[in-house]
């Protein structure tokens, strides 16, 4: 039947909760959540990667606390809200510009306490320190409203994350933020409510020192769905928005970001296909992550490896400048996401994996100029590699990777140890069919042993083994395929199946054995 809801104006990059409500735009209620928070605790902390919403989250929460009633008639939360209390709050945001060294930052601080000085009606703060004038601030907005104060921390990280490039910049504006933060645990008393969220977690002993009350809630279940839509949103709020869309699609390429709980969409994507009609990368075209993309290549990453990585919760919830994890860099910033976890007595191990094929084919992308040194690469390689696949060119795939690894200059080589490095090959070959967004299966595993690597396409399954040798292809990838009858496992699904040995050679630098064998659907 099709659906009679009239649509609603996208709030495309919107993140004022007043604009969203008094234009009808769509809106994902969110205020019962909010309300839980606020009824529960007193201080949060919340991570999430950019363009999730977390801005949106904490606008709502300003008009909450600031008694906006007619903004929230007919959502959640608003029967089980005093209105008659309204509270001071204090909103501190370091989304906008880039601070370049410490002065900057001091000079935004100075002025993002004097802005609110003023829209509370306190006027000029005193000259001082950070400290003192945000202190001065917490008390005077108390004193002058008759309530405790509420205090809004909106990119609390990004002065650290814009410089991690230049580590001794990082570290200043650390320390520059910390007197900033240090402050609100001393102003307990007069504060009613304080949320602060953010890209990274940086370690409290780093950044939050003095600050340990805070409640991080990146990774409780309960608030998985804080930020982002749900499956059942995207049904109900944006079903205007469905029709000539495949659903199944929607999912396959924005679903899947997931801290322990509900899985989420990334809005940013949603909004732009339901405007734009067309399946893209929109999130991750936003911001190349080429410094995570740098430090991958240097730290010789397996590429497959990124799919299936396994992280103790230490590890995932701790980030500084002088100790930067890959693990928790790939995950805090939105480029893996929580597969499943595995409790073993008082820790907890996490499995990732990539959201969707979103990032998986983008990243991908991403890691192929990396790895090659090539920027034109993804574009050119991996549009030639489809079209072979879906004619199931064996020749041609076997051409385009000789003559592709042939193509590398011997200067890259020389210069990048990660070429040195036996994983590299294999590194390389993966990225290419990951980069497509294709349905690949690594180390599948078997009653025999694992595949390296299977690929379901187009109504076929491609069985691929990668050796390593000396110079001469010695035909024991194939072998190894056929020894240990991997095709079994997918006989059932009445398909073609094709076991594809390849070998590359580290002395020449190439692919020098490209075997194939196929099996007629049974």
């Amino acid at each position: 039947m099709k659906d009679l809801t009239p649509r609603k104006k996208l709030p495309i990059g919107i993140q004022t909760f007043r604009e969203i409500r008094e234009e009808d735009h769509y809106y994902v209620d969110k205020t019962g959540i909010a309300l839980r928070l606020i009824d529960e605790g007193k201080y949060y902390f919340l991570s999430r990667p950019r363009r999730f919403g977390k801005s949106l989250f904490l606008d709502t929460l300003a008009e909450l606390f600031e008694g906006n009633e007619a903004l929230f008639r007919g959502l959640a939360v608003h029967d089980k809200w005093d209105w008659t209390a309204n509270y001071p709050v204090i909103r501190i945001s370091f989304a906008e510009g880039v601070m370049e060294n410490r002065a900057a930052l001091d000079e935004r601080i100075d002025y993002l306490l004097a802005h609110n000085a003023h829209r509370l009606g306190i006027g000029e703060l005193v000259q001082g320190s950070v400290s003192s004038r945000f202190s001065t601030l917490i008390e005077q907005a108390r004193l002058l409203h008759g309530q405790r104060a509420v205090v809004l921390v909106d990119e609390y990280d990004k002065p650290i994350l814009d410089n991690l490039t230049r580590p001794e910049v990082a570290r200043q504006m650390r320390d520059g933020l910390r007197d900033l933060y240090s402050v609100i645990k001393g102003q307990d008393a007069h504060i009613k409510f304080a949320f602060l969220t953010g890209v990274s977690k940086f370690s409290k002993v780093s950044i939050f020192s003095g600050l340990n009350n805070l409640n991080d809630i990146t990774l409780d279940a309960r608030y998985s769905a804080i930020c982002g839509y749900t499956d059942e949103d995207v049904d109900t709020v944006f079903a205007p928005e469905l029709t000539g869309l495949d659903r199944q699609a929607i999912r396959d390429w924005y679903n899947g970001y997931n801290w322990t709980g509900t899985s989420v969409y990334n809005p940013f994507d949603l909004l732009l296909l339901f405007d734009k009609r067309e399946f893209r990368p929109y999130w991750f075209e936003t911001g190349t992550p080429t410094f995570l993309v740098e430090q991958l290549v240097a730290r010789h990453i397996f590429t497959p490896d990124l799919s299936r990585i396994a992280a103790m919760e230490t590890l995932l919830s701790s980030f500084d400048v002088d100790r930067m994890s890959v693990e928790a860099l790939m995950f805090q910033t939105g480029y893996l996401t929580i597969d499943s976890l595995m409790r073993m007595g008082a820790r907890v191990e996490y499995t990732l994996k990539y959201p969707n094929l979103e990032v998986q084919a983008s990243l991908n992308g991403a890691l192929l100029e990396g790895l090659t040194g090539d920027p034109s690469v993804p574009a050119q390689q991996t549009g030639q590699l489809h079209r072979l696949l879906r004619a199931n060119d064996f020749a041609g795939l076997q051409r385009l990777f000789t003559a592709f690894f042939a193509s590398i200059p011997h200067d890259w080589y020389r210069n990048n140890p990660i070429a040195q490095y036996e994983g590299y090959y294999a590194s390389v070959f993966y990225s290419h069919f990951a980069a497509l967004g294709l349905d690949i299966r690594l180390e599948d595993t078997t009653h025999k042993g694992r595949i390296d690597m299977t690929v379901l396409f187009n109504g076929h399954v491609y069985l691929f083994e990668f050796k390593v040798v000396e110079l001469a292809p010695e035909g024991k990838a194939l072998q190894q395929l056929r020894d240990r009858g991997y095709a079994d496992k997918y006989r059932a699904r009445g398909e073609p199946i094709h076991l594809v040995g390849i070998e590359f050679s580290r002395d020449s630098r190439s692919v020098v054995g490209f075997e194939v064998q196929s099996i007629e659907a049974s």
